[in-house]
């Protein structure tokens, strides 16, 4: 061999050497870098990827959430995953479903008597994972806890957990839920099962999302200072036993737009929204309810229910191009604007047993919505609407709006 095919061989060998030694501090064997990052999606900046499955070195969620630092990234391979409970002390982290939803099955665990997973304090994103019958001692097991930081939650599912997400009361914590399904509450006896609670947290926001099927607790119950409920389908469904479809005990600044919310006939509260019914606890309350097909099967009951009395005087309510379908009141209840809200048959809409709440094509009220303005330069005008089973799509520009959520 010559001299320089000898200094060549040399090189390569340190080489092959020093991306060795790489592989096995970031708990790789050799060669197993370049097959993940081909079969799966690429780690957070800055961070690895972990790769959970039965035919993966890492087979437990619990191990992954072991062995992951700052910045990593859990992909969690498509099959069940029973007793998983967790707590996420991380503080950038993505954990994310591969391929068809993973299922976590609780199976009587729990992280610290609280939930099935536990989020501490971080940027942390979880995206297309199942959560499954979580059940604590005192009755208020949540799928996720949620302490505080910044959480973002999208496209999951939570069925027959006592919550499905509840947060603690930091008042510089953000939970934001995007295309995700709640429901399946059960009937146990115990605290109320709110499918998603959050406390006095800074700001909530739920968007293209589905709620359905509650028992006695709310479909959704925010204490947030800010709180954006923005193109969900909140319906209980036939037989459905939630109390508010939609609570905000504390008020706040609440924006209601483009939603479907709905009310069974074996309803276990009378009012669909209600807003301030334990006293203000933010210094900012307003609620700002525009574009939603409100839907009431029960007899009596309103639409509205502003706890007034309870409330700061300086408090407003603009209620604008809701479409109110069923039985109900809904009147002015504190100052504000009250304008373009239409009431109609069931019989006017396309479809409400498959789940279309639309208006029918030749309704006189398609296109006929006014200008629904702006408050504090935020216009109240939606830009999306919901699909189902979960999510949203836009909006052409310019179109003529209709009342209620779907246009």
């Amino acid at each position: 061999m010559n001299r320089c095919a000898l200094l060549l061989s040399v090189v390569l060998v340190a080489l092959a050497a020093v991306a060795t030694a790489g592989e096995r501090r970031q708990g790789m064997l050799p060669g197993q870098g370049g097959t993940a990052a081909g079969k799966h999606s690429p780690p957070a900046k800055g961070g690895r990827t972990i790769v959970v499955g039965p035919h993966e070195k890492v087979r437990s969620v619990t191990e992954a959430a072991r062995r992951a630092r700052d910045g990593d990234t859990v992909e969690i391979l498509a099959g069940e995953y029973r007793r998983q409970a967790v707590v996420w002390t991380q503080a950038r982290l993505t954990i994310r479903g591969v391929g068809k939803r993973p299922i976590l099955i609780a199976d009587g665990d729990s992280a610290e008597g609280k939930a099935l997973w536990v989020v501490r304090n971080g940027e942390i994103l979880v995206d297309n994972l199942e959560f499954r019958g979580v059940r604590v001692a005192d009755g208020n097991g949540a799928a996720i806890r949620f302490e505080k930081g910044h959480l973002r939650v999208v496209r999951c599912a939570f069925f027959d957990n006592e919550m499905g997400i509840l947060t603690s009361n930091f008042d510089d914590a953000v939970l934001e839920v995007e295309d995700s399904e709640f429901g399946e509450a059960p009937t146990h006896a115990g605290l109320l099962h709110h499918l998603l609670y959050a406390g006095t947290i800074a700001r909530l926001s739920v968007r293209g999302s589905r709620f359905q099927q509650g028992f006695r607790g709310h479909l959704i119950k925010s204490r947030a200072r800010e709180s954006s409920i923005l193109y969900n389908m909140l319906v209980d469904g036939v037989g459905g036993r939630a109390s508010y479809e939609l609570e905000f005990p504390n008020g706040g600044l609440a924006w209601v737009i483009g939603n479907i919310i709905g009310q069974s006939a074996s309803t276990d509260n009378p009012d669909l929204i209600s807003y301030g019914a334990e006293g203000r606890h933010w210094p900012d309350n307003a609620l700002l309810l525009a574009h939603n097909t409100l839907v009431n099967d029960r007899l009596g009951g309103s639409f509205l229910h502003v706890w007034a009395d309870r409330l700061p005087p300086a408090t407003e309510v603009w209620a604008i191009n809701n479409l109110l379908v069923g039985h109900g009141s809904f009147a002015p209840q504190a100052s504000g604007r009250y304008e373009g809200n239409q009431r109609i048959e069931r019989s006017m809409l396309i479809d409400t047993e498959a789940r279309e709440f639309g208006l029918s094509g030749r309704s006189p009220l398609r296109g006929q919505a006014p200008p629904p303005a702006s408050f504090r330069e935020r216009s109240l005008a939606p830009t999306a609407e919901f699909v189902l089973p979960a999510g949203t799509r836009s909006l052409p520009v310019g179109k003529p709006l209709s009342p209620g959520a779907l246009q």
